[in-house]
């Protein structure tokens, strides 16, 4: 089967900044995939590209088995983005935008855009110059969900929704994997990524660090430990594997290696444990892990910016304007 999204050894510079330095990425037909990174580290970039609104310096990037770049018209009918700062046309009603959406692209379930209208409580009488920042946002998730796509783009699609929204927006995206829909996710909003994500990428400065299920990355990483010991065994914070070791009192806390958590626990057994608890790090413990060192900003894309919003790219050097429509004409940009 054709993988919905693949991307390798993909490089992309703005002047003599390098955004991209050999990035992949390959997400599944039929997955939700989390795509991880802070401001500036290359996610936006990479979502441009797999628009056709920038073209890689190279590597190569295929969307639904096409080139993005030279058969954008054909990959945007198949495909629907969501951008965490939508605009609208101001004249234009929410309803009047859902519909154009659904016409651009493979066409609009009609019963399932009536549907999420309800859900999301969104009023599509009124004119985009109306609407807050969240209601924006509901116009382009109801117009995403209700179309006849192959694939989602949906990046920090929930920002400006309340709770209760985003939990809407949840159940919608499970039911998108149960209709067999692919869903690319790039989300500042880790816990939504762990609920959500069958796999996830997590990006460095232009780069892919990380990629698995969560299960294969905790496998792969540290597990957290805590216990109440009748003594502390000296040397504890010598055993390989064992890091950030802190004792207060008879308690110890501290992580370890996964594949070294066996050896350790028996030395804790020998010592005499009153209770323990051991924790497989969370998507967040996961994501810091590669982020600790860096600064705010300190990605290829040069971005800083806030949590809650697009990443903005570099420069805009060797990018096709969205204008003419080819890609959801104002929402996208």
């Amino acid at each position: 089967m054709t993988k919905a999204i693949s991307v390798s050894g993909l490089h992309k510079r703005f002047g003599r900044t390098p955004a991209l330095d050999g990035l992949d990425l390959e997400v599944e037909s039929g997955e939700v995939h989390g795509f991880l990174g802070p401001n500036g580290a290359g996610k936006s970039t990479t979502i441009r590209v797999l628009l056709g609104l920038l073209r890689g310096d190279s590597g190569a990037a295929q969307v639904l088995g096409r080139d993005p770049w030279r058969d954008a018209v054909e990959v945007h009918r198949r495909i629907a983005y969501v951008p965490g700062d939508v605009t609208l046309w101001r004249g234009l009603t929410g309803g009047e935008v859902i519909d154009l959406y659904g016409r651009l692209r493979g066409g609009l379930d009609a019963g399932r855009r009536a549907e999420l209208v309800e859900r999301f409580d969104l009023d599509p009488t009124r004119k985009g110059r109306t609407y807050s920042k969240g209601n924006r946002q509901k116009v382009a998730l109801v117009a995403a969900f209700a179309s006849d796509v192959d694939l989602l783009i949906l990046d920090e699609p929930t920002s400006g929704l309340d709770p209760l929204m985003e939990a809407v927006f949840r159940r919608c995206v499970a039911e998108e994997r149960e209709r067999g829909r692919t869903v690319l996710l790039s989300s500042h909003v880790l816990g939504e990524v762990e609920e959500l994500c069958d796999r996830v990428s997590i990006v460095r400065k232009g780069r892919t660090v990380e990629r698995g299920s969560l299960a294969e990355l905790r496998h792969l990483t540290r597990t957290g430990v805590s216990a109440e010991l009748a003594t502390v065994p000296e040397g504890l914070a010598a055993l390989p594997g064992v890091h950030g070791l802190d004792v207060r009192g008879d308690r110890v806390r501290f992580q370890v290696d996964t594949d070294k958590l066996g050896a350790v626990l028996r030395v804790l057994g020998e010592a005499g444990v009153r209770s323990l608890t051991s924790a497989p790090p969370t998507l967040e413990e996961l994501f810091l892990r590669h982020y600790r060192d860096d600064g705010p900003g300190g990605g290829p894309d040069g971005g800083g910016g806030t949590g809650g919003g697009l990443d903005r790219d570099g420069g805009g050097t060797g990018g096709r304007d969205d204008s003419d429509g080819l890609v959801d004409g104002p929402v996208a940009r």
